[in-house]
């Protein structure tokens, strides 16, 4: 049985280890931090958005950054303080624009695929998760934001999507708690919502189950490849004990998020990760006057750039705004009121009790995740998903586990040794 090191524990790695793990391999996750998802994986705004797959890469992202620049409260903020990493990201994102309707097929096609495989997770391992099957709507205040849109749209219906324009007063029956005049919207049935920490912690003890072990607290410092195969050298963090380790693989999956980017030039590897910050706010549904009032259908405001999910009885999710300011983590108050307005200007609902929390999206120029081999035998990419981590994890977890169990074939085929012959099965 050959051996596979995950690094990262959020929803990526830990799918990526699961399903590794389903193949027959024996792996080994580490994390830096002391559980599964507690970094990017642990409030985002908890949809499984098909419908949120369309591309980033237009010339209007570009427009409306500018525009917000000196507006704290913008859905979009660019920090203008020069950096090579942001400027060599944004010029690679204006590369992409030319690939944008492609990228939005492509992914909505793979968010698709991905409910298949996490459903089937969730099922096999009766994983509770607050898992909302009620679908998404979209809605636009104005003629000029619908038709582009319905635009996207058509690109999402290509891709396989059940979508469908609705009127105003489709909005008020499809979400009756919804307030405001709206010109029109979108649903999609089939997307769906949940809590990706419960998910996530969930299905890291089904991995413990299956023998997956986990070494948590201890960061990647080097990678070795001078025995042809990686060993990874581990030390500590300053929120673990222990001392450093070494760990020999057949194989590493990078399933790093912002960490990637680091974790590539480890293994000769460039992948332009650039961390883009989001925020949400958890509002606690403590009095049965707000449980009746929160929507129950997740809902995107295109107008304001956010997204919600109702987490069961007593938690509403509300999620957005990009940062693009480097690895900061700090959590704003400028950044985060637009959200408790938003809540408040929507909702008749008590907002006494908001956790906020913000979280670094791992997120390439193009907007695609990296699902590949790396230039050295044995490296293997799982990252790089953006703000859709928790929709298309599962299928790239299928998709790179695939890749690794045909190299594996192959290298047994000529050798019963996996550490000596997969570096002949490796391509960038």
């Amino acid at each position: 049985m050959s051996r596979v090191l995950v690094i990262g524990a959020g929803i990526t790695g830990v799918t990526t280890a699961y399903t590794l793990s389903r193949r027959g391999f024996d792996v080994t996750v580490i994390d830096r931090l002391p559980y599964a998802a507690m970094d990017t994986s642990f409030a985002n705004g908890g949809q499984l958005s098909a419908s949120n797959a369309e591309v980033w890469n237009q010339s209007g992202t570009l427009f409306k950054g500018i525009k917000w620049m000196l507006q704290k409260d913008a859905p979009l903020l660019l920090n203008p303080t020069p950096s090579w990493h942001k400027y060599s990201w944004l010029a690679e994102f204006v590369g992409a624009i030319r690939r944008y309707r492609d990228n939005t097929v492509a992914t909505t096609r793979m968010a698709i695929e991905a409910r298949r495989h996490l459903f089937d997770m969730a099922e096999t391992e009766d994983i509770a998760f607050d898992l909302e099957r009620r679908g998404i709507l979209h809605v636009y205040y104005d003629r000029a934001s619908f038709e582009v849109a319905t635009r996207a749209n058509r690109l999402m219906l290509e891709g396989g999507l059940e979508r469908y324009a609705v009127t105003p007063d489709e909005i008020r029956s499809i979400e009756p708690s919804l307030t405001g005049q709206f010109y029109g919207g979108y649903y999609t049935p089939s997307d769906a919502t949940g809590d990706i920490h419960k998910f996530t912690r969930g299905l890291a003890a089904a991995c413990v189950r299956r023998g997956v072990q986990f070494k948590y607290g201890r960061e990647v410092h080097s990678i070795d490849f001078s025995e042809g195969a990686p060993t990874l050298n581990l030390l500590p963090t300053g929120l673990s004990r222990g001392e450093s380790e070494r760990v020999p693989g057949d194989a590493v999956v990078v399933c790093g998020g912002v960490g990637s980017r680091r974790l590539a030039a480890l293994c000769g590897d460039r992948l332009n990760v650039y961390p883009v910050k989001g925020y949400s706010i958890t509002v606690h549904l403590d009095d049965a006057a707000s449980q009746a009032a929160a929507p129950w259908v997740s809902l995107l405001d295109e107008r304001a750039k956010i997204v919600t999910s109702r987490l069961g009885e007593d938690r509403f999710r509300v999620a957005g705004t990009a940062e693009f300011n480097g690895s900061n983590r700090d959590i704003r108050a400028d950044r985060i009121e637009p959200l408790l307005r938003w809540v408040r200007q929507s909702f008749d609902v008590n907002t006494s009790r908001v956790v906020p929390w913000a979280g670094l999206r791992p997120m390439m120029p193009d907007m695609m995740p990296r699902v590949r081999r790396g230039k050295r035998p044995g490296v293997y990419y799982n990252t790089g998903h953006g703000h859709l981590g928790w929709t298309l994890s599962a299928a790239t977890a299928h998709e790179i586990v695939e890749t690794i169990y045909a190299d594996s074939c192959r290298a047994d085929a000529g050798s019963p040794n996996m550490r000596s012959n997969i570096r002949l099965n490796t391509k960038v």
